[in-house]
């Protein structure tokens, strides 16, 4: 494990100058049947990555076998219910391991062999993980969906992976709320040729359907049947699991990682991150259902023999303490978590916090979005008492594991900053022009140029959309589709989806930066962003914000400071004094009046181009050059006419062109300017 700084700069110059040697090294500490012939091969033209060649293994030998000597009485997994009133439930490695035999037995009974697919549909349960770790033991692709899809949503993953096997349960519970899961399954079903059979394990009581011949109870296929089973070996590069990840437009993407490269670097993220000692209780909040759970819930926790804390429930059941009083009770050491949940704590107040005693926390964490600075500090601030490192965890579905972060307490951290690439990861920035920024205060798209172990391998059943999505962009890169900032120490900030983008009167408004201007108000708990047409400026926007108390005016006031900031040449289109102002944001239901503003433009600026004789329809007037918060417009200064400037640069030169009128300038009373659009 990496213990300090300059360690950390060592190990990060070995993982980039010899990659190869940097992960083969590390990878000697787990058990293989067969050793690799070589480590990489890659093109990301293909693309096409292979890591440790022709290895053979099973990662559930390494998740629980050859913990079983060692640490066979040790807790992998305390499970805690939705309903505090309700027994938690723990398992030993050396029981998990058992059941995970069993299941593997019940899942061959079942016909499930290596390479078929099984689609998994389970609340936070101890049988989630067993029913998980069994595909794998027996060579099976699990394909885990989060149970608050709907069936719609379900039956479209288990068609796209031609699932032979659905596991689910009768219900689930959230909250105050009990979920039929089994009958969302039965809608689902009504859809899904390739299912043969539906193992239902009872978690609620309820009442459900079973057909004949399909539906199996979880219990009685458990019962009287072998804890042995021998794990079935499969290649490095063979797929563990398929994981779908919507995509901003089309069908859900279908993410396939293979299990070698994903076993290591899962592995080594997680103790490295972390810095997971041997007695550390972990809890990480996520679902199974996303990456996060499968990376950091069980493949890294178990690979590592840590003890993690697996709960079924949310943070607001029965109040708003309850992962404080989770945290008191099990003296939970390693906490990761989302920015969501934290605003929502933070809104509730420190009421909530006080009276649990969290000195047990030695490494706070953050996952799945950029965090606001707001939240950071209140994390930092009462929940660490500005004593305990926080990570903050860039990763996404399509690299399997953490890629940039700060190592707790090992390397520097800075709020809101994921701030360095873990070893083995070699990030860049790229401009639009396809240009590697390689200056410190840059801002562009972030990409990763050389592969990693745990990256995915395709999109299941459609290598080119898996090509076109990651590799087509920039030439031979890996796109992670994320904008990025390099500050003045080289430390990395995410700034958000570049295609989470909407386009207001032309003008391109990233939703991020919005949103996290409206994020920074205490009482907001959550923010999205959307766009929705509007018969002038082609679209406008929406704030949809979850917050603590009626703050409706001092949300609209961020919005107009967001895009001050962040997008500011959007005002042009907002005259405060048009006739017909075209409204950049307006805020709640129906049709409220909007918000608007006015700028004041500087008119410094040379003469532009002189008048084109080659022109038939010849400019018989000069512009100059009129610059709003950095962009340029043509202006026509005797009549206050303003043109789109790259269009008055082409009428100059283009037989038959003429420039684009934007609006007109005007100048009122108070000596400001406003425009006034031309629809």
């Amino acid at each position: 494990m990496i213990s300090n700084f300059d360690e950390y700069l060592k190990k990060y110059k070995e993982s980039v100058e010899s990659p190869e040697k940097f992960w083969s090294s590390y990878a000697e500490n787990f058990k293989w049947e067969k050793k690799w012939d070589d480590i990489l091969k890659w093109d990301f033209r293909v693309p096409k990555v292979e890591w440790f060649r022709n290895a053979k293994l099973n990662i559930t030998t390494n998740c629980l076998d050859r913990h079983l000597k060692k640490h066979g009485k040790k807790v992998a997994y305390k499970w805690i219910p939705n309903d505090p009133k309700e027994d938690s439930i723990s398992i030993t490695y050396e029981q998990l391991h058992r059941e995970v035999c069993k299941f593997s037995n019940v899942l061959t009974k079942n016909g499930v062999k290596k390479g078929d697919r099984v689609c998994i549909y389970m609340p936070m349960l101890i049988e989630l993980t067993i029913a998980v770790l069994a595909c794998a033991r027996v060579g099976a692709i699990h394909s885990v969906v989060f149970a608050g899809f709907s069936a719609q949503a379900l039956s479209e993953r288990i068609n796209d992976a031609t699932c032979k096997l659905l596991i689910t349960s009768d219900g689930s519970y959230r909250g105050e709320k009990e979920i039929k899961l089994k009958e969302i399954c039965d809608e689902a079903l009504e859809n899904t040729p390739t299912i043969e059979s539906c193992i239902v394990y009872k978690r609620t009581g309820s009442e459900v359907k079973m057909r004949n011949g399909r539906d199996k109870w979880w219990h009685e296929e458990m019962k009287d049947i072998s804890n042995i089973f021998e794990p079935i070996i499969v290649d490095a590069e063979d797929p563990l699991f398929i994981l779908y990840t919507s995509g901003s437009t089309g069908k859900p993407k279908g993410i396939q990682h293979s299990t070698a490269g994903y076993m290591i670097y899962t592995s080594f993220s997680f103790k490295n991150v972390f810095q997971y000692k041997e007695d550390d209780i972990y809890w990480c909040t996520a679902d199974i259902g996303w990456i996060t759970g499968h990376s950091y819930i069980i493949y890294g926790p178990l690979l590592n023999g840590a003890s993690s804390i697996l709960f079924e429930g949310i943070p607001s059941y029965p109040d708003f303490g309850r992962f404080w009083k989770i945290v008191e009770e099990n003296k939970v050491n390693i906490f990761y978590t989302a920015p969501t949940a934290i605003r929502t704590l933070e809104a509730k107040g420190l009421g909530y916090v006080k009276p649990y005693d969290l000195s047990s926390l030695k490494v706070l964490g953050t996952v799945g979005e950029p965090i606001n600075e707001d939240a950071w500090n209140w994390y930092n601030e009462n929940i660490g008492e500005k004593d305990i490192p926080i990570v903050d965890t860039w990763w996404q579905t399509e690299t399997g594991g953490i890629m940039i972060s700060n190592l707790a307490g090992v390397t520097p951290s800075k709020a809101t900053f994921a701030t360095l690439p873990l070893p083995g990861i070699q990030p860049c920035i790229m401009d639009n022009d396809g240009n590697e920024l390689n200056n410190l205060n840059v801002e562009g798209k972030l990409c990763i140029k050389f592969p990693w172990p745990s990256m995915a391998r395709t999109i299941y059943g459609d290598h080119k959309r898996f090509k076109d999505t990651y590799f087509s962009t920039f030439e031979n890169m890996y796109f992670t589709g994320d904008g990025c900032i390099r500050d003045n120490e080289g430390m990395y900030r995410i700034t958000g989806r570049v295609d989470d983008v909407i386009i207001v009167s032309g003008h391109n408004l990233g939703t991020a930066e919005i949103e996290s201007a409206i994020d920074e108000h205490p009482n907001v708990c959550e923010t999205a962003i959307v766009g929705y047409p509007h018969k002038i400026k082609g679209n406008a926007i929406y704030a949809f914000v979850i917050t603590q108390g009626d703050i409706k005016n001092e949300i609209n006031k961020r919005i107009l400071l967001a895009v001050k900031e962040a997008a500011i040449d959007c005002a042009l289109h907002s005259g405060a004094d048009s006739k017909e102002p075209l409204v950049c944001f307006s805020f709640g239901k129906g049709d409220p009046s909007p918000s608007k503003f006015s700028i004041t433009p500087s008119l410094d600026g040379e003469e532009a181009d002189t008048v084109s004789e080659v022109n038939t329809k010849k400019i018989t007037w000069k512009a100059k050059e009129l610059r709003i918060a950095g962009k340029l417009y043509a202006l026509k200064e005797d009549s206050g006419e303003l043109f789109e400037y790259d269009s008055y640069l082409q009428a100059l030169t283009v037989p038959g062109a003429e420039p684009r009128l934007i609006g007109k300038l005007t100048k009122k009373p108070d000596g400001k300017f406003a425009v006034e659009l031309i629809s």
